[in-house]
């Protein structure tokens, strides 16, 4: 059989087991490679866009700071726009329109180059103007992070939180303090001071300075409010808030509270791990405050009498705690079984559950 011999159009041999690319193809090839953009260190919206910011300003790479600044001074007087004159020697082409484009160019070079951090991200770009992307990430990383200093955002963040601390606890108080003037307890304590200091002792007024009833009745709550608020020792949950308990006074008073805890721990092993001293009542305290898993404040709130009894009960000893534990677990479980509304409760569980509720029609 015959080899074909027919000529393609693009001086190919039909047939052959390499066919040659058409003139036509790789002349769109060489040419769509040619229109590629040549890589360049200039970048529109990077720096100074397309233009050198050391060109703009007129220096060399190699300039100091004080050089960069003289030429940035000079520069803006002359195209400041308050001070652009058109028309002025050496001006007499350029508009008021330049002058401002050119003043903000001029701006833009002197803040690129007057910051050795921003000055070295630039100087990194006209040596490696092929990095597209990381010239960007430098560039918009340094623009949109802050400018203030981290330590000044977290001072005034733990300000503003110890400022909020402070009005929050003091709100709470005031509520605590209008609820144990109804309770008897402070009451009563209260109305007994406020008599032996002569505070509710009623007597007859006549004439313009008489007073009626209910004015008298709110000077009296006053007078028992300011007694409970101020002469009353209240503990726990209810007590008034201090200062060295905010936030910021905590942290500047940290040495001073870990020197404190790191003597009383070196005291408490001293005393009573090493000499086998016998523990006094605020050791038992805290020992029986630990083993309930209470804070200081929930444990001042408890009842003398309560406290009392956990020292008859010698609960600072662990396995007597335990036993207390259990008996405690005990008859919370017995009150619960025989708590009326838990029967209703579990009444209703069993009969309609949480999960099938009844609807009924009007």
């Amino acid at each position: 059989m015959a080899a074909p011999t027919e000529q393609s159009r693009g001086g190919g041999f039909s047939g052959s087991p390499w066919t040659v690319t058409p003139w036509w193809r790789l002349a769109v090839l060489l040419f769509s490679v040619s229109s590629l953009p040549a890589v360049t260190a200039l970048l529109e919206g990077l720096y100074c866009g397309t233009e050198v910011c050391y060109d703009v300003l007129g220096v060399t790479r190699e300039a100091s700071k004080a050089e960069i600044a003289r030429a940035y001074r000079q520069l803006a007087r002359r195209y400041h726009p308050d001070r652009f004159r058109p028309g002025e020697p050496g001006l007499e082409e350029e508009t008021q329109e330049f002058a401002q484009k050119k003043f903000l160019l001029i701006v833009t070079a002197y803040e690129t180059l007057k910051d050795e951090d921003t000055r070295r991200d630039y100087d990194y770009m006209l040596d490696h103007p092929e990095e597209y992307y990381q010239h960007y990430y430098a560039y918009y990383r340094r623009q949109l992070t802050p400018k203030v200093d981290v330590r000044i955002v977290i001072l005034v963040t733990i300000c503003a939180i110890s400022i909020f601390q402070y009005y929050s606890w003091h709100s709470s108080y005031n509520e605590a303090i209008n609820y144990l003037v109804t309770v008897p307890k402070y009451r009563i304590q209260a109305t007994e001071i406020a008599k032996q200091q002569g505070l509710l002792n009623r007597s007859k007024e006549k004439g313009k300075n008489r007073r009626s009833k209910e004015e008298i009745r709110e000077q009296e709550e006053e007078v028992i409010r300011d007694i409970i608020k101020n002469k009353i020792d209240i503990k726990g949950g209810y007590q008034k808030p201090n200062l060295s308990d905010i936030l910021l006074c905590q942290i500047v008073l940290f040495p001073y509270y870990l020197t404190n805890y790191v003597t009383w721990y070196a005291s408490w092993v001293y005393r009573f791990t090493i000499c086998r001293e016998e523990y006094g009542d605020d050791e038992k305290f805290y020992i029986i405050r630990r083993y309930m898993k209470m804070s200081q404040s929930q444990f001042d709130s408890l009842d003398e009498n309560t406290r009392q009894s956990f020292l008859e009960k010698q609960l600072w000893i662990k396995e007597n705690y335990e036993v207390y534990r259990k008996e405690q677990e005990e008859e919370m479980k017995v009150k619960m079984a025989t708590d009326p509304r838990m029967k209703r409760y579990r009444r209703w569980m069993k009969n309609e559950g949480p999960g099938r509720l009844t609807f009924i029609d009007d």
